[in-house]
C-alpha cells in the first residue's frame, strides 16, 4: 500500500497516542497496525514520521523524560533537596507510565539526558559543589535512579506494595521480622537511599581529603 502524498496525523500525536495504547494495553500490545487503528488512519501514514516501530519507541521515551518536572532551585542554596527533588519527580513520572518501563531501559535518550546533567552539574557549581565530586554525583544517581524506579515499575501489579516480595515469616524469620519495623514507604526509601548516597559522597571526600 502506497504511502499518503500528505501526512494524516502529527509526530506529536502519534508519541501520545503511542504513550496512551502502552498505558492502557501493555507494551506487547502496541503495534503500528494498533496505533494506526488507534489514530484511525492506515499503517502506513505513521510512515510520513518514523522509519520503524524502535522510532517510535524512542520517542515514547524521550515524551516520557520530558514529563518530569524539574524543580525550583532553592535560594538557600541548599542542592541536596533540589537533587532529592528531581529524583522524585522522575519516579513519579515512570510510576505514571509502568507498562513503558522497558522502553525507557532501551531507548532512553541519551541525548536528552545528557542536557539535563549539564544543567544539574552547573548548579552543583554555582550551590558550591567541588568540580571533583560532579561526576560521581550524577553518574550514581542516574544508576540509583533507573535501577530503583525501572525495578519498581516492572514488578508484577499483585507484588507492588511489598519492598521484598515472597517472605515467609516461616521460612524468613530475620527479613520478615526486618519488614515489620520498617516505617517507610517504597517512596521514602527512595528518597533516603538518594539522601544516603550524597551522603556518602560528601563524607568521602572529606575523609579522603583530610589525610
Amino acid at each position: 500500500m502506497a504511502r499518503p502524498s500528505k501526512p494524516l496525523i502529527s509526530r506529536t500525536a502519534a508519541v501520545a497516542a503511542a504513550i496512551s495504547i502502552i498505558d492502557a494495553e501493555g507494551l506487547d500490545a502496541f503495534s503500528l497496525p494498533r496505533l494506526a487503528k488507534y489514530l484511525d488512519v492506515k499503517a502506513p501514514s505513521l510512515y510520513h514520521h518514523f522509519s520503524d516501530k524502535n522510532e517510535i519507541l524512542t520517542e515514547v521515551a524521550r515524551a516520557i523524560v520530558f514529563e518530569t518536572r524539574i524543580p525550583r532551585q532553592p535560594a538557600s542554596g541548599d542542592w541536596q533537596d533540589w537533587v532529592v527533588a528531581y529524583g522524585l519527580n522522575f519516579r513519579d513520572v515512570i510510576l505514571r507510565h509502568r507498562n513503558a518501563a522497558p522502553v525507557m531501559l532501551q531507548f532512553l535518550p541519551r541525548d536528552l539526558v545528557t542536557d539535563m546533567f549539564e544543567a544539574a552539574a552547573d548548579y552543583l557549581e554555582s550551590s558550591g559543589v567541588p568540580v571533583r565530586l560532579h561526576v560521581q554525583i550524577l553518574d550514581g544517581l542516574e544508576k540509583l535512579t533507573l535501577g530503583v524506579t525501572l525495578t519498581e515499575a516492572m514488578r508484577p501489579e499483585a507484588k507492588r506494595s511489598a519492598v521484598f516480595a515472597n517472605v515467609d515469616r516461616i521460612a524468613h524469620p530475620v527479613l520478615d521480622a526486618a519488614l515489620k519495623s520498617n516505617q517507610r514507604t517504597p517512596r521514602q526509601l527512595y528518597e533516603q537511599m538518594m539522601r544516603s548516597f550524597l551522603y556518602g559522597v560528601l563524607h568521602a571526600d572529606q575523609v579522603d581529603n583530610s589525610i
